[in-house]
């Protein structure tokens, strides 16, 4: 079975994606299972996906009924679904981020945060980290710092001022009267897992408060309680203008949201559109989601989880000498190695764990927010195996 799948995947596939070789046919929780009922632990969660796990009751539940009523409501008509996500939204988020654009993915969502600051501040000035990953769209590639997926569309891409990340003085030497706005992750994710420091986001607030420039935070990755809080910025207490989410928000279905400060108005008419943004499936499995997330009180599980994982993982790191450092913050954590990741992954593979790069010589662990005791322990003894080889 698995090489028939195989062999239609490589005949007809893009080529884009590098294939593991394993075929997964089902999941429940953080565990999947292969073709051959071979279960592995995804320390992946579909990518930052399945916050909530793979299969969660609530999600499920949440989908039938939704499309047992309608499943599509184009943007240009009212629907309650889409009308009680936004409420819930303006409950989690902090500040008064409180205007919405709903669109179908993390890189969608930076695409419509380029418009929104321009449409905002009618200027044309754009500053971003290095190493910093924002999608691979023309909009958000511009922003993206890797010359491997930018280099063959340099021509086509938006003019940015690349800025040293965690350096404030780079930044108030590249932000000024000509900035639109300012891109950082406050936790980079496949730039190698490198989190941002309280006073550098803090002191980018200030320079955007006095240029007029606006502070658009990516929280694709580490928002939505990926480091126990609702976005990871909120430890050092910085509210940006703009904040960009995805991937997990809809608990598996394509979700982006673009979400701005309600001072700073709407944006005009017919300046943006997406056909599928904001359906009421999408809207309804998003629902369940942070219902789920502050019902089932994730997100103080998240920060005591993450802590005691990466307490455990700093303390076996003498008897693991290809691992130099061990860095993040809840369940978004990074191990940066002594030499490539890729083997590495493929033996974990081989213990029953899949986890994921982040560049070239950085393993990231990104299991799903309901990561039990047991499941976290199960982690800590598969990389055992694996690093003290």
């Amino acid at each position: 079975m698995f090489s028939c799948v195989k062999e239609k995947e490589e005949r007809h596939g893009s080529g884009a994606y590098g294939k593991r070789p394993l075929e997964i046919v089902r999941g429940a929780g953080c565990t999947v299972w292969d073709e051959a009922g071979n279960s592995y632990l995804d320390a992946t969660s579909g990518m930052g996906v399945a916050l909530l796990g793979h299969a969660h009751p609530a999600v499920v539940a949440a989908i039938r009924e939704q499309a047992q009523q309608i499943i599509t409501v184009a943007e240009a008509f009212y629907t309650p679904t889409r009308a009680e996500l936004y409420a819930a939204l303006v409950e989690v988020l902090p500040g008064s981020l409180g205007r919405f654009f709903l669109c179908n993915s993390g890189a969608e969502a930076l695409d419509g945060a380029l418009k929104v600051a321009r449409l905002l501040t009618n200027r044309e000035g754009l500053v971003a980290a290095q190493r910093a990953f924002h999608g691979r769209t023309l909009g958000s590639l511009s922003l993206t710092a890797n010359p491997k997926y930018r280099n063959p569309f340099a021509s086509w891409l938006a003019p940015v001022r690349r800025v040293i990340f965690n350096d404030l003085e780079a930044a108030r030497a590249a932000i000024d009267e000509t900035t639109a706005a300012v891109f950082v992750e406050p936790l980079q994710g496949e730039g190698g897992v490198h989190e941002a420091r309280a006073e550098y986001l803090r002191g980018l607030r200030e320079l955007c408060d006095a240029t007029g420039a606006l502070l658009v935070f990516d929280e694709i990755q580490s928002g939505l309680g990926r480091t126990g809080t609702w976005l990871a910025a909120e430890a050092a207490g910085v509210v940006p203008d703009i904040v960009c989410l995805g991937k997990g928000l809809a608990g598996g279905l394509p979700m982006g949201l673009v979400a701005w400060r309600s001072e700073l108005g709407g944006i005009p008419r017919g300046s943006h559109g997406s056909t599928f943004g904001g359906n009421p499936l999408a809207c309804a499995a998003a629902l369940a989601t942070l219902t789920a997330l502050q019902q089932e009180e994730i997100l103080p599980a998240v920060r005591e989880r993450g802590e005691w994982l990466r307490q455990q993982l700093t303390t076996r790191q003498e008897d693991w000498p290809l691992v130099r450092s061990v860095r993040g913050r809840g369940l978004l954590i990074g191990l940066e190695l002594r030499g490539r990741v890729t083997p590495v992954l493929r033996r974990l593979q081989e213990q029953g764990l899949l986890a994921l790069p982040a560049g070239q010589t950085v393993l990231r662990l990104l299991p799903p927010l309901i990561l039990s005791a047991a499941e976290a322990e199960q982690i800590v003894v598969a990389l055992d195996e694996v690093l003290r080889d």
